[in-house]
């Protein structure tokens, strides 16, 4: 008697074969998955555990985690950061991480935490939080940024150019930060003679306007006669600190003889005799006609605008300590009566 049983050799037999194999495989792929998020997690967690101490922890670390609390916690972390409270802010990312599955929401917060590191000084640990992510997602355009400046910060500038080449790759603009780098390396070696040094700066400044202010004040540290010939009468206004604080002694009175509005300044400070008020810059100008109609107590306070974020410093920067943004200080100047000078010092 014939089997009811479909032969090998029977179509049927085959799709069930099939079928069946499908089925082995997607409940093996699935059980794959399931153990492959298992250990990362493992791993992230193994990972995450060296950057707990006592010195950042806020009490939630035994409170019951809940869905609902994702988004409050994010929030309250960020306005933690926001407010220069980072051990508190660094706390709540650890927690929020160990507790979350989501992908998205990790890589974010992991994001978030690097950051809250770099701009807490952290730089050690937000480079390896930084590393960490770009070891899973390597074309991350904004970590590669940001461990770039954390290497710049730590002066490994020979690093930090490292990281321009993917952000070339992927397409991103890197010329300026190129030129910053190189400034930067420039200004900080010590093997190089002051000549070297002059000679390279003048050379980057041909080659990147943008980086005027901070040349500047490096070149009237290393040679006076260098810095007065490289000055700008039409970008005065972004030196006008830098020229108001100079000693009589540094000052090129060739130089500034042949310009009005350097002699305003200068008439201002109260280094020169002869009358003028035609700087266009406001302050200096108000501070020149109040000294020709004999008031001589006024004096010049600065204080520095990020063009990006808008914060103001009073002191002054390259890379903005806010947004890390390079190149984009706005130097405010304000009148304020001159203070009484006494011999007394601090050192």
């Amino acid at each position: 008697m014939d089997s009811i049983l479909p032969s090998y050799k029977d179509p049927i037999f085959s799709i069930l074969l099939i079928i069946s194999f499908g089925l082995i495989i997607a409940v093996a792929t699935y059980g794959w998955g399931i153990y492959r998020q298992q250990k990362e997690r493992s791993t992230l967690h193994k990972f995450l555990e060296k950057f707990e101490s006592a010195e950042c922890a806020l009490e939630i670390s035994t409170m019951p985690f809940d869905e609902t609390l994702f988004k409050p916690l994010a929030l309250l972390a960020k306005a933690f950061e926001h407010s220069g409270e980072y051990h508190k802010a660094i706390s709540i990312y650890l927690y929020l991480i160990k507790h979350t599955d989501n992908q998205v929401d990790n890589s974010d917060l992991m994001e978030r935490l690097g950051q809250t590191y770099l701009h807490a000084g952290f730089l050690a640990r937000a480079q390896t939080i930084f590393t960490e992510i770009l070891r899973k997602r390597p074309r991350n355009a904004k970590v590669l940024h940001q461990l770039g400046i954390v290497y710049e910060m730590m002066q490994k500038y020979d690093k930090a150019g490292e990281v321009i080449d993917p952000l070339r790759v992927m397409g991103e603009e890197t010329k300026e930060i190129e030129k910053y780098l190189e400034f930067k390396k420039i200004s900080s070696d010590k093997r190089t003679s002051p000549e070297r040094k002059i000679e390279a700066l003048c050379a980057l400044l041909g080659e990147e306007p943008a980086l005027y202010r901070p040349i500047l004040s490096l070149l009237f540290r290393l040679d006076i006669p260098t810095a007065w010939s490289r000055v700008d009468i039409q970008s005065l206004h972004s030196i006008l600190d830098i020229l108001w604080f100079l000693p009589y002694s540094q000052l090129d009175l060739d130089i500034i003889s042949k310009d009005k509005s350097l002699r305003t300044i200068y008439y201002a400070k109260g280094y020169l005799e002869e009358p003028t008020h035609e700087s266009g810059i406001f302050s200096i100008d108000m501070l020149a006609s109040g000294r020709t109609g004999g008031f001589e107590g006024g004096d010049m306070v600065f204080s520095y605008l990020c063009k990006k974020c808008k914060a103001n410093l009073p002191i002054s920067f390259t890379r903005c300590p806010n947004c890390l943004a390079i190149n984009t200080i706005e130097v405010e100047e304000n009148i304020e009566k001159q203070s009484p000078q006494t011999d007394n010092s601090l050192l």
